[in-house]
C-alpha cells in the first residue's frame, strides 16, 4: 500500500494501475485535502472517499461510471415531474447549503462520508471557482441539488440530495443540459449505482475513462456558465 505522506513534497499520486481490486480502486491514503492536491487528483481520475476518524483515502475504481451526455435517460415520471412541478432551478446560488444537505443524509451505518473536513475543502474549491452546484427550489425552500468538481470540460459529480421525489433528478437533468449547451461530453459519476444507471450512467474500463479524461480535462469552459443565477427550467424530453 502506498501512502501519500511519502510523496507529499512532490504532490504526486501512484500510477492508477496499482489500485487495489479489494477494496475496488483503493489507490493510496494520507496527504491532505488542499486545493492543489484535490485538483491534481481529479485531473488524474482520483477522488477522496473516507469516513470520520479514518485517514484520507484516494480511489480510482475499475470499472468507472460515467454518463455520456447524449445517453441521459428521461423516465416517464421525471418527464411528468418536469412538466408539472413549477420549481425554480439555479446554478451556484447555494453551494454551501447543497453540500451540507448532502452531508446530512445518513448511510446505512448511520455515518456519512462527507465529513466536516470534506465540507470545508469543497467549500474552498467552490470559493476558488472549481466546485459548483445546481439547486432546485420550491419558492424559498431548497428541495434538491447536487455538487461536483470541474476539471477542464469534465464535471466530476460528488453527491446529490432531495427532500421531494425526483428533485435531485431534476437538478441532474439541468446539469446535463447546461453541459450539453457548452459542448461537454460526459459526467464522471465515479461508480455506477442503480439510481445513476436509471439516468443513463454506464460502466467503462478505467483505462478508457482515463483516456477520455486526459482529452477533456485539457479543454476549457467559459467561466461565466457557473455565474450564480436562476436558469430557465427545461422540460425532460
Amino acid at each position: 500500500m502506498f501512502t501519500l505522506t511519502k510523496l507529499d513534497h512532490h504532490l504526486q499520486f501512484p500510477n492508477t494501475d496499482i489500485a487495489l481490486q479489494d477494496p475496488n480502486g483503493l489507490l493510496a491514503f494520507g496527504g491532505d485535502l488542499s486545493e492543489q492536491r484535490l485538483l491534481l487528483a481529479y485531473s488524474q481520475g482520483i477522488f477522496p472517499w473516507f469516513s470520520q476518524g479514518e485517514p484520507i483515502m484516494w480511489w480510482s475504481p475499475e470499472p468507472r461510471g460515467i454518463l455520456p451526455l447524449d445517453k441521459f435517460k428521461c423516465s416517464k415520471s421525471l418527464a411528468k415531474f418536469s412538466r408539472n412541478c413549477g420549481y425554480a432551478i439555479s446554478v451556484n446560488r447555494s453551494f454551501n447549503s447543497v453540500i451540507e444537505a448532502c452531508a446530512s443524509i445518513p448511510r446505512q451505518d448511520s455515518g456519512t462520508w462527507i465529513t466536516e473536513q470534506m465540507i470545508n475543502a469543497y467549500k474552498h474549491l467552490h470559493a476558488k471557482g472549481h466546485a459548483h452546484s445546481i439547486e432546485v427550489w420550491d419558492q424559498d425552500n431548497l428541495i434538491g441539488g447536487l455538487y461536483g468538481v470541474v476539471v477542464g470540460k469534465v464535471f466530476c459529480g460528488e453527491s446529490m440530495f432531495h427532500s421531494v421525489t425526483n428533485a435531485s433528478k431534476l437538478a441532474f437533468m439541468h446539469l446535463v443540459n447546461l453541459l450539453k449547451e457548452n459542448h461537454c461530453n460526459f459526467i464522471d459519476c465515479q461508480m455506477q449505482n442503480p439510481h445513476l444507471e436509471s439516468l443513463g450512467c454506464i460502466e467503462i474500463p478505467r483505462n478508457e475513462f482515463l483516456r477520455l479524461l486526459k482529452i477533456d480535462s485539457k479543454a476549457t469552459l467559459e467561466p461565466s456558465i457557473w455565474d450564480p443565477r436562476f436558469i430557465e427550467p427545461k422540460l425532460c424530453q
